[in-house]
């Protein structure tokens, strides 16, 4: 489950540690296997006893070894790959679109984000990381439960699609944009910035006003200043 080739051949993927093993639990994930230590197994027994013939109940020691963890004394799932439904957005929605997000730590963190703003689609390249990495589903601290993710074309994705916003260094002030009921947020690679083929869908770029010497934003970070002034432009008009 560690490696992509060997996720898409079993349609599988693995979770890890206590707060993401509970919330795949409760989500319509399908867990296959569940692997628990003593004491995380009675502190949720409850919770978890749809799944008790799935549980198989080891060591710290044990758990550890399979883990991608460096210590793992709660659980360790595996669930099969979840179909969302056909790609389709709502003109009052909004959705973020991922080009070249590589990095596994911040494509996760995204995942978190969209979560936390009301943002439950995301497209995403196919050179952006994979949704399953463990580090994704680890860093999305159990959005990944909630948060749809597509990995498609995006400059198929996004033709004939309204209001699509891109973060970049120049820019209209992101303080100053009045943003629409719905629209896309495109978030590009950290070093490269956003792919030449996406330039001529974009139709405003906006930035994030810098007062130190610091040259650019993480990308994760990047995405919550936009979405939190997208809300606030939503909530103030």
């Amino acid at each position: 489950m560690q490696l992509k080739k060997y996720r898409k051949q079993a349609q599988s993927f693995s979770v890890e540690g206590a707060k993401s093993v509970l919330e795949l639990a409760q989500s319509s994930f399908e867990i296959t296997h569940l692997m628990v230590t003593k004491p995380f197994w009675e502190d949720n027994e409850k919770s978890l006893k749809m799944l008790e013939d799935r549980v198989a109940v080891v060591t710290n020691k044990q758990l550890t070894a399979i883990s991608a963890f460096k210590t793992n004394e709660a659980a360790l799932a595996v669930a099969r790959f979840r179909q969302h439904p056909p790609w389709e957005v709502e003109p009052d929605e909004y959705v973020i679109a991922l080009d070249r997000i590589r990095d596994p730590g911040n494509f996760g963190t995204i995942l978190r984000i969209a979560d936390w703003y009301g943002i439950n689609k995301v497209v995403a390249s196919s050179d952006s990381a994979d949704y399953y990495h463990p580090k994704v589903i680890q860093a999305s601290m159990g959005s990944f439960t909630r948060v749809a993710v597509y990995h498609q074309d995006l400059h198929e994705t996004l033709q004939g699609m309204t209001n699509i916003f891109a973060a970049g260094m120049k820019g209209e002030d992101v303080h100053k944009v009045d943003f629409p009921a719905g629209g896309v947020l495109v978030i590009g690679n950290e070093a490269q910035g956003l792919d030449t083929s996406l330039t001529p869908l974009i139709h405003q770029t906006v930035c994030i006003p810098g007062y130190g010497v610091a040259e650019s934003l993480n990308a994760a970070v990047a995405t919550a200043v936009i979405c939190d002034n997208i809300r606030r432009s939503l909530n103030t008009n």
